[in-house]
């Protein structure tokens, strides 16, 4: 099966930087890179604007190749040509939602613009507490109050299904300040939830719903992957374009629907912390990774997805390997194109078939005791999967033990006991504890072992001897714990005078 356009394809010679000859084709920010760059190589261009470097790479070298600025680069310091604007409506009209913004700070941006555009300091949200750290680090700017809901666990795989749709309601229900909802889908783990249900809660509460996308940015673009949160009636949704697309790191795309969001507020949110020097070629890269999902994206995305199947059923032949799949008795799904790998039969420890592949030079997204996943993309062939399964089937033997029952990551099972409101918290004065002490303190920090960067403690929280506990387990066992203060976990911040 060819993904390539007539007359042009993948290594064409005319142009290497356009491959798949997007040029052209419907993307303003992708054109206005190729121009720019097509104007310094034939030294048409002498730049006195930012950045520094000013195309030269016999200074620092290749590192600055590609680096040109949206104001002066892409565009006029003045914006004149209005590339930018042309791009962003073109992946609204995309994605279905008739306000859209890219940005170069990730889905942290998106999720924290989001959160101050949604109410007022004080007013409640309906959240997952298993959210990334950005959303719930958005509560503390936005100084919204969280009324928590949290996902099942299989407690056979000690991963996290979907939020479910009845607690959101119940949630909504219990409390009549909530100006919100705010989920994520899919999980981390690729669980799909009930993006419909969570729409029909929300809305017979009078309010929005957001969702954080992030791993989603291919959702949408073939029947073989579930349809985007806002096709199924969220009113927001942030995705990240360099997780599961072809775009340079940070790149995000933030939707919405002004219905129940006001585009002013919204417009306001996103520059609140947005960056007045945006990178052109993240921005550009953006542009041509909607263009491609525009031009190509369900042959792409059915390729991904039978690759996926197919790493699927080899590794399930491995005795004591399973990999997370559609759950019907749970009524879970999991999202197609992500594999999932679950390791605790084998007796495998996760952080030791790790290391085989970072030697094998085959680094993954994530991996602890029991749970490995790799992230296999629309840039990913058949070769470079095969060459993943294999090295995981060979670690996997090397490193087998006798099967173990699964030790769920804290990230999902830590229960949280909320003293103060996170702005409080975040805010106020605060001491250094050692752990023993800290216990029945409140946390004034935020620590999570990463990946994912789900807390395990967020600002407000009371600190039980059940998180430190969880914490010390997973750091012991390998996992890097993050945004911790002291991360040996000797010590705590904790909120002065509050607690015992």
């Amino acid at each position: 099966m060819s993904t390539r356009p007539s007359g042009r394809g993948p290594g064409d010679p005319r142009d290497p930087g356009d491959p798949l000859g997007l040029r052209g084709a419907g993307a303003p920010l992708l054109d206005a890179w190729l121009t720019h760059r097509d104007a310094v190589r034939r030294g048409a261009l002498t730049p006195f604007t930012i950045p520094g470097h000013k195309q030269r790479t016999d200074l620092v070298g290749d590192v600055v190749a590609g680096d040109v600025p949206l104001y002066g680069g892409l565009d006029t310091v003045k914006l004149a040509s209005g590339v930018l604007a042309r791009a962003e409506r073109l992946a609204a009209d995309h994605w279905g939602a008739n306000w859209c913004r890219f940005s170069v700070g990730g889905a942290t941006h998106g999720n924290q613009a989001l959160a101050l555009a949604v109410g007022r300091p004080g007013q409640r949200v309906v959240v997952s507490r298993t959210l990334h750290r950005s959303m719930l680090l958005g509560l503390v700017m936005a100084g919204l109050r969280p009324v928590w809901v949290r996902p099942s666990i299989d407690h056979a795989t000690g991963l996290p299904g979907p939020v479910p749709a009845d607690d959101v309601a119940r949630a909504l229900g219990d409390h009549d300040d909530v100006c919100a909802v705010l989920l994520g889908d899919p999980s981390y783990v690729g669980t799909v939830g009930d993006v419909a249900g969570w729409a029909a809660a929300a809305h017979g509460a009078g309010v929005p719903l957001v969702v954080d996308a992030a791993w989603a940015a291919h959702f949408g673009a073939s029947p073989a992957v579930p349809p985007h949160a806002l096709a199924l009636g969220a009113d927001a949704m942030v995705v990240s374009a360099h997780k599961t697309l072809p775009s340079w790191s940070q790149a995000a795309i933030v939707l919405a629907r002004t219905g129940l969001l006001d585009a002013d507020r919204l417009e306001r949110a996103f520059e609140a912390g947005h960056t007045t020097s945006p990178a052109g070629a993240i921005l550009a890269s953006t542009d041509a990774a909607r263009a491609l999902l525009a031009a190509h994206g369900p042959a792409l995305v059915d390729r991904l997805v039978e690759r996926v199947r197919g790493a699927r059923r080899r590794l399930s032949g491995v005795p004591g390997v399973r990999v997370l799949d559609d759950r019907p008795d749970h009524g879970w799904r999991v999202d197609p194109a992500k594999l999932v790998v679950l390791l605790a039969g084998s007796g495998a420890h996760g952080h030791a078939v790790e290391a085989d592949l970072l030697a094998a030079g085959l680094p993954v997204e994530m991996a602890d005791r029991d749970v490995l996943i790799p992230m296999v993309t629309l840039a990913d062939d058949d070769h470079a999967v095969d060459r993943l399964v294999a090295a995981l089937v060979a670690g996997v033997e090397r490193h087998r033990g006798e099967p173990r029952p699964v030790a769920p990551s804290p990230a999902w099972t830590v229960e949280p006991v909320t003293a103060l409101d996170p702005r409080d918290a975040f805010f106020a004065p605060h001491e250094t504890a050692s752990a023993t002490h800290a216990v029945g303190r409140v946390s004034a920090e935020l620590v999570a072992p990463y990946p994912p960067g789900i807390p395990v403690l967020a600002p407000g929280e009371v600190v039980t001897a059940a998180a430190v506990e969880a914490l010390r387990a997973a750091r012991a066992d390998g996992a890097r714990i993050a945004y911790a203060a002291d991360p040996t976990l000797a010590t705590f911040q904790v909120v002065a005078g509050a607690g015992r």
